[in-house]
């Protein structure tokens, strides 16, 4: 009876959820962040500041969504002045040439209990490639001032050669200054839009 009744107010969750048909990113509690390997012994973590996501949920239990993303190059930031500057030249992003990142998924699969498949399209200097972000719904809540709120989790790996951000140097005792593979995780707290 009482697992029932747990099971019961898990979806009562997932159903509220469901107030909203468009939801749009709370970018003051949401992060969108990067990590690569510096001198093959450590990990070095960015994050972008100014970002928009949208999300149009499907069925209640959000399979059969969409969600956009639109990420502005030049604000990047490693809480270091010169590599930030670095990473905005052509070396990297190249953020006056190409001032936005985008992400559009093409599918929203619900893989198990509150995770999703999210395969998509990925634009990193005007190179777009397939991606899968493995999801997670957090949950559902009202806030203070009567705004509903999802939570959702995100994380993917992509090799930023395959998207023209190839700037590097070898090292004298093997390897390189900057790892092929960054990960990207992702936190986002969307508001649900009133009708």
């Amino acid at each position: 009876m009482k697992k029932a009744m747990m099971v019961f107010l898990a979806a009562v969750l997932v159903v509220s959820a469901a107030t909203a048909n468009s939801w749009k990113v709370d970018g003051s509690h949401s992060k969108v962040e990067f990590n690569v390997t510096h001198l093959m012994i450590s990990d070095v973590t960015g994050r972008f500041t100014q970002f928009d996501v949208t999300l149009k949920q499907g069925k209640e239990d959000f399979s059969g969504s969409t969600v956009e993303a639109v990420i502005k190059t030049a604000s990047v930031t490693t809480d270091n002045d010169g590599r930030d500057k670095h990473l905005k030249g052509d070396d990297f992003f190249n953020a006056e040439k190409f001032p936005e990142m985008k992400f559009v998924s093409t599918a929203f699969e619900k893989t198990g209990n509150n995770t999703y498949r999210i395969p998509g399209t990925l634009t990193i200097r005007d190179v777009s490639k397939p991606v899968v972000l493995e999801g997670k719904f957090l949950g559902s809540t009202k806030d203070p001032w009567g705004n509903t709120k999802i939570g959702f989790k995100a994380t993917t790996t992509i090799n930023r050669q395959e998207f023209g951000v190839k700037w590097n140097k070898s090292l004298d005792a093997g390897g390189v200054v900057v790892s092929d593979d960054v990960e990207v995780p992702l936190a986002i707290q969307f508001v649900g839009e009133k009708k």
